[in-house]
């Protein structure tokens, strides 16, 4: 039996969630850009509990954005998918199944473009949520009439720009903008984008005034580790403990934060923070961004190439590794939580970071490092070199865990072949897509010059990383070394002569 509204009657266990016929009726009130598993295990898991408590009453339309993929699974699906909830509470398994029924239909931007628009025409609709990856919050000089226009930005002004036409700029017809996307002030840096993108299509003043007076782009953080499909024998697991096919189903922790700046008329429109704690609506919500960000993303972005270069598949397997797990744990207490770039006391990041190891450790989250790759250049930027500059502003020294985890960065992101616009690397024998969008810069380097020289240009592309950091001192020297040790010796000797050197420096 495969899952669908018209298959949800014949599903019955006391041991899952099955959404009422009456949730379908609901109107739509969301537009959501995107449609990975963060969003289906976080923000839409939020509307449709709010949704069954009877509070927020209302269900999401899901822009699919880019031409990779399709639609087809949602409409076989109804939109239906199935929510796994597994995690530790208090020393307890916590085990949570719900056939989460929030969104209405998925619309794709390529080929329906007209029916997104006409969303825009909807006077129920209050919100639009977005997670289209760092990346994805770009300025691009478009005419926003194409249909649809080519960036996220672009795609947004067009639906506000139209919702702003078919209600003549009235105060109610404002929107709530929530992205997602792991990058500072990302509401903020939003509206900027959206504001000089509205400005270069020359549109009205009485538009732009509308789109500053009665729209509000929220600064916002999610924390939720959700990770992507279950592979074949786990998803087989699954089915054969819900008693139906799911081709949508989705795991998440246990854990979950949704941190949202924003004053009354904010919490008034998102109703649906009341149904669950996690939800936070306040005025300032830096400190939960810089903690993620730092410790959690941080850390993930400077082990992914290690752990998977060391023959880990998932964050659990590293966490099960002696060796690996000694680094992650070194790497996150006692190099990024002193370097975080905002007011926080060691005492409270060490507290937060040992909660993320223990997140880390969950069994029952398989969190494939592979997935943490993609678009590693740019998760570097932002989520690590922040910390390794604040480092060096208070200590003039090399963060020895920092270089290691930069090092495997670049011998993952080294290209050995292209296939169309595909780049591949390759380690003891196993090939692997580099999803980065500096693949073919690196690709170009790495064929035209030698280790010493790549890590030379690669430091001082101040256009890569906003900064020379080929003149940190010591920096560069521990980066080639580190990487020519794991080339010679293999990721886990490269980490046990960390380790040795910290314990004879402790010992001096």
């Amino acid at each position: 039996m495969k899952l669908s509204r018209y298959t949800i009657k014949n599903i019955a266990s006391e041991a899952l969630i099955v959404p009422d016929q009456t949730l379908f009726e609901l109107p739509e009130k969301v537009l959501q850009f995107g449609t990975g598993v963060l969003l289906r295990g976080l923000p839409d898991y939020f509307i449709d509990k709010a949704n069954r408590q009877g509070i927020f009453n209302g269900r999401i339309v899901v822009v699919k954005s880019t031409k990779q993929g399709d639609t087809s699974i949602f409409n076989r699906q109804d939109g239906l998918y199935t929510h796994c909830v597994r995690g530790i509470e208090n020393g307890q398994k916590v085990e949570e199944n719900i056939i989460n029924a929030a969104i209405s239909r998925v619309l794709d931007a390529q080929t329906e473009w007209a029916q997104i628009l006409e969303c825009a025409h909807n006077r129920h609709m209050q919100v639009i949520i977005s997670n289209t990856t760092e990346v994805g919050i770009q300025l691009v000089h478009e005419d926003i009439r194409l249909h649809p226009p080519q960036s996220f930005p672009g795609k947004l002004l067009a639906f506000l720009y139209e919702r702003f036409k078919a209600f003549s700029g009235s105060r109610h017809s404002g929107m709530v903008i929530l992205p997602t996307e792991l990058v500072p002030d990302n509401g903020k840096k939003l509206e900027s984008i959206v504001l000089e993108l509205a400005h270069l299509n020359s549109l009205e003043d009485a538009f732009i005034e509308w789109l500053e007076t009665y729209n509000h782009f929220c600064n916002t953080l999610v924390d939720c580790i959700v990770p992507g499909k279950p592979d074949a024998e786990a998803q087989k697991e699954f089915e054969t403990f819900l008693g139906y096919e799911d081709a949508l189903l989705t795991v998440s922790e246990l854990y979950r934060l949704w941190a949202i700046e924003g004053g009354d008329e904010v919490k008034e429109i998102l109703s649906f923070a009341s149904a669950d704690a996690s939800v936070i609506i306040q005025p300032d919500i830096q400190i939960y961004r810089e903690l993620k960000l730092r410790l959690l993303n941080g850390t993930h972005t400077l082990s992914c190439g290690l752990a998977f270069l060391g023959g880990c598949e998932t964050v659990q397997n590293a966490m099960e590794d002696e060796t690996v797990s000694a680094f992650i744990s070194n790497l996150m207490l006692n190099e990024l939580a002193p370097a975080i770039p905002f007011d926080v006391s060691l005492a409270e990041a060490k507290a937060f970071g040992q909660k993320v190891l223990d997140r880390f450790r969950n069994p029952h989250i398989r969190h494939q490092w592979i997935s943490i790759t993609v678009q590693y250049s740019s998760k570097m930027k932002m989520r690590c070199i922040p910390l390794l500059i604040t480092h060096y502003k208070k200590e003039e020294k090399v963060p020895e865990a920092f270089s290691l985890g930069f090092a495997a960065y670049l011998l993952f992101t080294r290209p050995v072949k292209q296939d169309s616009n595909t780049y591949f690397g390759e380690w003891n024998g196993q090939v692997y897509p580099i999803q980065d969008e500096s693949a073919p810069v690196f690709y170009h380097r790495w064929k035209a010059s030698g280790l010493k020289e790549v890590v030379h240009q690669i430091l001082q592309d101040v256009n890569l990383w906003g900064e020379d950091l080929s003149l940190l001192t010591g920096f560069q020297q521990a980066v080639i070394v580190d990487m020519e040790t794991i080339l010679k010796s293999g990721v886990k000797a490269a980490i046990e002569q960390l380790h040795l050197k910290k314990e004879l420096a402790h010992e001096a």
